[in-house]
């Protein structure tokens, strides 16, 4: 019993930051596509469609300790620039995760804003360039802390636990930039990619309880790409992947996802079923099903856990929710009536 709290109070401290910076890292999702700012904040807008909203409930390692749940919301609204084919796109990432049994809490606020340069006169090629910043809150119950020192042959709450924490909680900072490239190519422009760049934490906000100055968030570098290709008039494949490093850690993430329309006109069809797999290399795989039904789609996936915390795990990992909106507005300058226009 001793050895099982020492290591949810272990988790719980790596969790809260209070270790070494080279250990911290950001949240993540294995539906990464559907928190795009949190990618690449120059992702913004990339869309078919004047406005998007998605959110994402993750719910993980239930069988090793406390479970990690962590939520995303994102909002984009897309509007032209002047008479040309150039677009702007204003948006906000909000992100809420606890972990452990220490019970760390983090929300993040960030407003988000991303200009479209277009390329061509001829087809959707675009030069994106995006900047996100905002606040990050971070909060952990001090009561709920359980160290070694607290144990005198047997375990004693009333002793105190030794660590120094000046404050539960503290708000810091961020900043992130991004730039991406996206265009459409192949027969009737049906098939499209994107490629872009992104440095997160440009100001390495301060990331400690201990309110040490010399630890902060490590920068985080993504690379991020995505391909659609047409199969035929009722399916197509869509791949995307981001390779990211923050301090000692990186992680490469790939999904692949088949979508096939089942409206009898595949023109203009709001009915496609996705389905498909997430890996996270060394780490895990996740089966995905999507349901898109215009405007909403419904996502679910399972991580199935393939690193050496399977043992721990049982093979068990994250559950994950998405749902999203993507729509036009009733407007004169609607992305609707554009010829060009950056989507994916």
């Amino acid at each position: 019993m001793r050895a099982l709290k020492l290591i949810k109070y272990g988790l719980g401290i790596l969790a809260a930051g209070c270790c070494l910076p080279a250990y911290s890292q950001d949240i993540h999702f294995s539906q990464f596509f559907e928190a795009p700012l949190l990618r690449n904040p120059s992702l913004a807008g990339i869309y078919e469609g004047d406005i998007r909203v998605q959110g994402v409930y993750r719910d993980q390692w239930n069988s090793v300790t406390n479970a990690y749940r962590t939520g995303s919301l994102n909002a984009e609204y897309k509007l032209p620039v002047g008479k040309g084919d150039d677009f702007m796109t204003p948006g906000l990432q909000a992100v809420f995760d606890k972990a452990g049994t220490v019970g760390l809490s983090t929300t993040q606020l960030l407003p988000a804003l991303n200009y479209h340069k277009s390329l061509s006169v001829e087809k959707p090629m675009y030069l994106s360039l995006g900047f996100m910043g905002g606040m990050i809150r971070k909060n952990i119950d001090i009561s709920k802390m359980t160290t070694d020192q607290q144990y005198l042959g047997e375990y004693n709450p009333s002793l105190p636990t030794g660590e120094l924490v000046a404050a539960p909680h503290y708000t810091s900072w961020d900043a992130s930039v991004g730039m991406s490239f996206n265009t459409s190519f192949g027969a009737d422009q049906v098939n499209s990619f994107f490629a872009g760049a992104a440095i997160h934490h440009l100001n390495r906000p301060k990331h400690s309880f201990y309110r040490d100055v010399h630890i902060g968030l490590e920068p985080k570098y993504v690379l991020s790409a995505g391909v659609r290709l047409q199969v035929n008039d009722y399916a197509y494949f869509i791949v995307q992947s981001d390779h990211s490093r923050q301090g000692a850690f990186q992680e490469t993430v790939i999904g692949a996802l088949y979508s096939y329309k089942l409206d009898p006109d595949p023109e203009n069809a709001t009915h496609t079923l996705h389905a498909g797999a997430i890996l996270r290399w060394k780490d895990a795989i996740a089966p995905v099903v999507k349901i898109d039904k215009r405007p909403v789609a419904v996502a679910i996936s399972y991580d199935i856990n393939i690193s050496p915390l399977k043992t721990s795990s049982l093979g068990r990992g994250g559950f994950e929710l998405s749902v999203a909106y993507t729509g036009f507005l009733d407007r004169d300058n609607s992305s609707r009536n554009k010829v060009l226009c950056p989507r994916f």
